[in-house]
């Protein structure tokens, strides 16, 4: 499905579902308790989904509340309860190949935990998960002593296979990527004695922290080195069923913040996590520091609403802050997944903004570094991926460099690669433009983080057209 997005003005206020990063954690722990959990608000995205159905090979049993078909796909609107019946102490070898769709934490999850078990496992998922880099992890398996090699020789991607198991011991990586690690350590719950991860190049740091939050959460304690570069995970552990509630997802906000601002807008984004466990959190300072006008009213102990005055940041600018040379630098290690909604904003911005340390960011559903400089060019965005400077200058490298100037920017028709978060920017800015139009092509891949993004979008008075047999 096509998406027009044409100039709006929003108004309201709009809840963002919970985050895909709490909500596969919560998951996967479940799965691994002994008892029944149940797991409020959770993300009903295609993502989470993929996780709800992988558990089940393991032993786990879940209700989502509705049927779901053979490979987990709703026949129904799910709960906004969903129940995990934990496979706890009859936890087991995955008894079939996993397939997890399009979720990359799934793959990075669950593989660690599969190998705590002795005998041989397989995933795979769809087109661009058998495009994701998986060497990195193998490697880390078998320096804990499993057997793990690709199905296609040469191919750094799925589908893979492992054979368990792995167990305590020391493991050095660079945990560049960190849902691999994530996944080490909530495999550990299964390992007899310590673990020792040794990480040389760690970045996305807070989702460390995020998944340390969580096994503190069901009684294990995780020690992590102030530099992220050593971790470490304490023997095995029985854990019980618990009851939790998924925090809105900050990586999810950003669209609606974005658009917001964008578009002038006055807007207020109930239901947030305040809580600082999700690195995404970081884009409210960096907007507040090019002039947006935002704040942040807690609520309680966990939840807030953001309070977005789009109509008093359309100005944004590099010369309103402390910058060095009037550029904004950004280190996007630990937040990359804001890198789309940074990147399309800061095509509006009066000033230079350098995105740095986006090495990560190249990992993800698509290059998302190339696909945002090639897409956001198409409408008149002046952007450089450092990498194509690097050979000439040492110092440029990976980065993003943004040229902002709003009055050279224009409509047109622009690719989402099936990526939820290049789609979901792409659409927002067409949002800021003056009788013009963006149409982005296969926008319904939103689902797999955002479900509904569209219509909550235009509740607030977006007015995102769907183009349904648009030729183009």
């Amino acid at each position: 499905m096509n998406y027009k997005s044409t100039k709006h003005r929003l108004s309201g206020t709009i809840i963002v579902p919970g985050s895909k990063s709490h909500t596969i954690r919560a998951l996967l722990l479940a799965a691994l308790a002994d008892g029944v959990s149940n797991i409020k608000n959770p993300l009903p995205s295609a993502d989470c989904l993929s996780a709800a159905h992988a558990i089940k090979a393991f032993g786990a049993k879940v209700d989502i509340g509705c049927p779901v078909d053979e490979k987990g796909i709703p026949q129904g609107t799910p709960a906004e309860t969903w129940v995990v019946t934990g496979a706890g102490k009859n936890a087991h070898l995955p008894d079939c190949q996993i397939d997890v769709g399009n979720s990359g934490s799934t793959l990075y999850f669950f593989t660690p935990v599969a190998a705590t078990f002795s005998g041989k496992s397989s995933f795979t998922g769809d087109e661009s998960i058998c495009k994701r880099p998986v060497n990195h992890l193998l490697d880390a398996l078998r320096q804990l002593g499993a057997e793990a090699s690709t199905d296609r020789v040469g191919v750094d991607a799925p589908p893979f296979s492992v054979t368990g198991l792995i167990k305590a011991g020391s493991v050095t990586t660079d945990g560049r990527l960190s849902q691999y690690i994530s996944g080490l350590m909530m495999a550990s719950l299964l390992i007899d004695g310590e673990l020792d991860i040794n990480l040389t190049d760690p970045k996305e740091v807070p989702y460390l922290t995020m998944t340390q939050l969580w096994l503190k959460n069901v009684g294990v304690d995780v020690d992590i080195s102030l530099d992220y570069k050593k971790i470490k995970t304490h023997g095995k552990k029985a854990i019980k069923a618990f009851d939790t509630i998924i925090p809105s997802d900050w990586e999810g906000v950003a669209f609606p913040l974005m658009a917001a601002i964008l578009s002038g807008s006055d807007i207020v984004i109930d239901g947030i996590d305040t809580t600082g466990s999700q690195g995404d959190d970081a884009i409210v300072e960096i907007l507040k520091s090019l002039g947006a006008d935002l704040m942040i009213e807690k609520l309680s102990e966990t939840s807030g609403r953001l309070i977005v005055n789009g109509s008093k940041s359309q100005n944004l600018s590099t010369k309103r802050g402390n910058f060095k040379d009037d550029i904004l630098r950004v280190n996007i290690a630990g937040f990359p997944d804001a890198v789309c909604a940074l990147a399309a904003l800061s095509c509006f911005v009066d000033g230079t903004v350098i995105l740095e340390d986006t090495e990560v960011c190249r990992k993800k559903e698509t290059d998302r570094i190339k696909v945002m400089v090639e897409e956001l060019s198409k409408l008149g965005g002046k952007l450089v991926d450092g990498l194509t400077l690097s050979k000439d200058n040492p110092l440029f490298g990976d980065q993003l460099i943004i040229y902002g100037n709003k009055n050279a920017l224009h409509g047109g028709t622009v690719e989402s690669y099936d990526d939820h978060r290049v789609a979901m920017s792409l659409a927002c800015f067409g949002l800021a433009l003056e009788n013009d139009s963006v149409t982005v092509k296969d926008g319904e891949c939103c689902s797999v983080s955002f479900p509904g993004f569209f219509e909550k979008m235009n509740e607030l008075g977006a007015g995102f057209s769907e183009l349904e047999g648009y030729v183009l």
